[in-house]
């Protein structure tokens, strides 16, 4: 059974892992694009995704630890 303490130690470290992770592309990519270079664009769009996906990554990893499953579709 997932406790109390799992669910909030994944939303502590989804968040300043993907905060980190998504902080760094979007430095990345403002940089990119105040020094002129149309790629940064990209690294700033894919920035919040990334954060989302760690985040739904970590989440499922904590499932599969305690074995749970989603519920299945019909």
């Amino acid at each position: 059974m997932i406790t109390r303490a799992d669910i909030l130690v994944l939303g502590l470290s989804a968040a300043i892992i993907g905060g980190l992770a998504g902080g760094i592309l979007l430095f990345v990519g403002m940089s990119l694009v105040m020094s002129g270079q149309n790629a940064g664009w990209i690294a700033m769009l894919l920035s919040s995704p990334i954060c989302g996906a760690i985040g739904y990554w970590m989440a499922k990893r904590l499932a599969n630890k305690h074995k749970l499953a989603a519920p299945k579709k019909r």
